[in-house]
């Protein structure tokens, strides 16, 4: 009965830390941060126009693009048709037919690219139903913005062109111009690309426009039309995991200053002598604290013990000094019981 209630008492005693020790929380770690985004567009057609009418004193803007996306996003349509009010009848105009016309727009974290395909593509304008402003081949353009390199700008135009129902060769020195009496003129610009430090731009052919049908209720038709636009900007990268900090150095050096302090207390009350305690303490001291700073001071040795420890050690103590207590006063009760038995 007597060895029975103090095994049980000792048992408790024993399983007490472990207990408070287990119910510590875990602190996850912090996610690794991305870096910022780049960002890419392309578009396959867009138009700045001004539309003048004959029998009103007005202008109507014509501004529609086609295929227009901003990154992550792709497009694949041939045909773009628009109401203008007060042109052809009011039926709708025919700005762009194409075989292909397409435009893809991508962006991760190491990379940002922007491009565009048109083949068998024919571009006309309000009063010119018949006649086409200008008949592509084919022309792409592609932007690449990758990160840790230069940013990348091309366009490229194949095959035959013609502007106003002539076939023009075009010229990377300048603009090429085409005027046809009694219809008007285009200037057009081949393949203009643009790149800085973080980002890059390319426009397989840009049109300034200027037409004089006088037909079907339109005057004057003037300003710009694009085909095949790409941009890119690089995007800032992924960032690095940020390395263990001077905290973390504080505590291990203060772990290891507390396990010398120990082991000279250990060799100083041994029945061999003190020298042995010296020697222990001595020893601690040659190592060095491992701190956030090289200049600090040694902490003296009632700091050692402090950060020897951690937050939970306050908890750890007080839980085993009251299992302690409940264990010892469940021997004296026993105690008790036997004597009165007896």
């Amino acid at each position: 009965m007597n060895s029975n209630t103090f095994r049980l008492a000792a048992l408790a005693v024993a399983a007490g830390p472990v207990a408070l020790l287990a119910a510590v929380p875990a602190h996850a770690a912090p996610a690794t941060p991305t870096g910022g985004e780049g960002r890419a567009s392309a578009v396959v057609l867009r138009t700045g126009l001004d539309v003048s009418l004959l029998n009103k004193s007005v202008q109507v803007p014509l501004k529609v693009t086609l295929n227009e996306v901003q990154a992550p996003a792709s497009a694949e349509k041939t045909a773009l048709s628009v109401n203008v009010d007060g042109v052809e009848g009011g039926a709708p105009v025919s700005v762009l037919r194409a075989d292909v016309a397409t435009a893809n727009a991508t962006v991760d974290e190491h990379r940002a690219e922007g491009y565009t395909n048109l083949a068998k593509a024919r571009v006309h304008v309000p009063g010119l139903p018949v006649l086409s402003l200008i008949e592509v081949e084919k022309v792409t353009s592609k932007a690449v913005c990758e990160v840790g390199r230069k940013p990348v700008a091309e366009s490229n135009v194949l095959g035959h062109v013609a502007v106003l129902g002539k076939k023009v060769t075009l010229s990377a020195g300048g603009p090429t111009r085409v005027a046809v009496p009694g219809v008007g003129e285009v200037s057009l610009d081949l393949s203009k690309t643009v790149t800085t430090e973080r980002t890059a731009a390319a426009t397989a052919l840009q049109l300034k426009v200027s037409v004089n049908p006088l037909n079907l209720n339109v005057a004057e038709v003037e300003g710009e039309v694009t085909l095949a636009e790409a941009t890119c900007e690089t995007p800032k990268g992924p960032k690095t995991p940020e390395k263990p900090g001077s905290t973390d150095g504080g505590s291990t050096g203060g772990s290891t200053d507390g396990g010398s302090t120990d082991g000279g207390s250990t060799g100083g009350g041994g029945d061999t002598g003190g020298d042995q305690g010296d020697g222990g303490t001595s020893g601690g001291g040659d190592v060095k604290t491992q701190t956030g700073s090289d200049t600090g001071t040694a902490p003296t040795g009632a700091d050692l013990a402090e950060t020897g420890g951690s937050s939970t050690t306050p908890y750890i103590a007080g839980g085993a000094a009251l299992l302690l207590a409940v264990g010892a006063g469940a021997t004296v009760l026993a105690r008790r019981r036997a004597g009165s038995q007896g």
